[in-house]
């Protein structure tokens, strides 16, 4: 703030609990009551700020900008759309390594960024092997620490003064080792509740390229008021028009998780724009057969996934990156996001349980488990239009 002078600021949290509990009360402790630099209003949302008065400027800037208010916007990052309205001139991320911070909220805090070329402050333990891992831990890491416009500053929880050497070490003997590599030494390591642990970025994600016209194309759907999604896969065939087994995800919809309200037309408009006939298109839960009628109204017949069974499916995506029959390109980030983070629920052990963590919002891996039921189940396809 002090080298960007009077303006907007972004804090962002994972969630609104977590914003309440812990962002919140710790800005208000430092910023308002100790340092006496302002106050905070609102509850949540971008409503919810901290204006610097008058003696705050002067300890910023070493003056007062009566015309330009200096302002930190607190937010949580469930709902990418909720970061859109603001143009501010840095961000601090606290806790961005959890599954709730989504692929969608991390290019929107770019985008509110970018005309003030803003820096970006995140403070997390990594929790998963999600965007936090592949956007800026392994560039910095592949750089030899030297990148550009990333740096990792990675450290035990030994290394803070009050942290007790005799807890690090009985947690040591108790955690299981993934979690203590995360939670006590601050390293990426797979946890023990990822669905699909098989998934894995150097065989499974692929440089895009024109998908050939004469390769079959199938649609998975994930419907939603709001977070309506598709997943595009296409049937590798080699250079003699041969089927090799594989499928392609290829496009997803909408793009990086830049969620679009629109009538079942709208969605179908933008599914079909730019895409050859559908040899099959599959969505929706077997509750869902209003949805599966509107887009059937509005141009694309959309069939019930042949099983409803949510763990079946899920073994079926399971299957496809198993055996190699099944790959992302590159640019399917919001799905690859999704993927990388789809996890069981753990207890108190830490070990995984039947329960999905934040089951709902992962709309593309819902997508994808519809069409791969039908894929890898041994149905014969057939043409629709």
């Amino acid at each position: 703030m002090q080298r960007r002078g009077p303006g907007d600021y972004l804090v962002v949290a994972p969630s609104y609990k977590l914003m309440a509990v812990k962002c919140i009360p710790e800005f208000v402790r430092l910023f308002q009551r100790t340092c006496r630099w302002g106050e905070f209003t609102g509850s949540g949302g971008l409503r919810s700020r901290f204006l610097f008065n008058e003696n705050g400027q002067r300890s910023l800037f070493g003056c007062v900008y009566r015309d330009t208010p200096t302002q930190v916007f607190v937010c949580h990052a469930q709902d990418p759309d909720a970061l859109e309205s603001a143009t501010a001139k840095a961000a601090w991320l606290d806790e961005a390594g959890q599954a709730k911070f989504r692929y969608g909220s991390w290019e929107a805090v770019q985008r509110r960024l970018a005309v003030h070329q803003g820096r970006i402050l995140i403070t997390t333990t990594p929790y998963t092997l999600g965007w936090l891992k592949s956007q800026v831990y392994d560039p910095w890491k592949r750089s030899g620490g030297d990148h550009p416009d990333i740096d990792v500053v990675g450290f035990k929880s030994t290394e803070n003064p009050a942290f007790p050497v005799a807890e690090f070490e009985r947690m040591r003997e108790t955690l299981p080792p993934w979690r203590f590599r995360m939670m006590l030494e601050g390293e990426f390591s797979r946890p023990a509740g990822s669905i699909f642990e098989d998934f894995d970025r150097e065989k499974h994600v692929l440089e895009p390229f024109a998908v050939p016209s004469t390769w079959h194309r199938y649609v998975g759907l994930d419907f939603g008021g709001v977070h309506t999604a598709a997943v595009f896969l296409a049937a590798e065939q080699d250079r003699a028009g041969v089927p090799t087994g594989r499928y392609i995800v290829y496009r997803e919809y909408p793009m990086r998780a830049q969620w679009v309200v629109a009538t079942a037309k709208g969605h179908v408009a933008s599914i079909k724009s730019g895409e050859t006939k559908f040899r099959r298109a599959f969505g929706g839960s077997g509750s869902e057969d209003q949805w599966r009628s509107e887009f059937g109204a509005a141009g694309m017949h959309v069939e019930e996934p042949p099983i409803s069974d949510v763990e079946v499916g899920i073994s079926r995506v399971v299957a496809g990156f198993r055996t190699g029959r099944l790959a992302i390109f590159r640019t399917c980030t919001g799905l690859i996001d999704d993927v990388e983070s789809y996890a069981r629920e753990l207890d108190d052990r830490g070990e995984p349980t039947e329960a999905i963590e934040d089951k709902a919002s992962h709309h593309y891996c819902d997508a994808l488990r519809y069409a791969c039921a039908h894929l890898f189940g041994g149905q014969s396809p057939f043409f629709i239009r």
